[in-house]
């Protein structure tokens, strides 16, 4: 597995990570309260979302053969959907 963190600049991440992981539970397993989310996806990425006061921080565990630039991308074009008023968002993957 290797690991991409971000910390995404904004003061609504609570709001984005219930809204993704809401979206998402239909689909794949999910965990999440207001202050954090887990979700698995089918090829075996886990996305971590947390909220703080200034940032929303996403972690992507991908494992080996999956291509993490695509998972990165669908986590971070999902995310801009749900904040459209302050999209694009920031994202610096580590």
């Amino acid at each position: 597995m290797t690991q991409h963190v971000a910390q995404v600049p904004t003061t609504n991440g609570s709001r984005y990570l219930q809204q993704l992981c809401k979206h998402w539970s239909h689909k794949m397993p999910v965990e999440f309260d207001a202050q954090a989310g887990k979700i698995t996806f089918p090829n075996g990425t886990i996305a971590t979302l947390a909220n703080a006061a200034e940032t929303l921080d996403v972690t992507i565990d991908v494992p080996e053969g999956v291509d993490a630039a695509q998972m990165q991308k669908v986590v971070a074009d999902h995310l801009d959907r749900f904040a459209f008023r302050e999209a694009p968002l920031t994202f610096a993957w580590n």
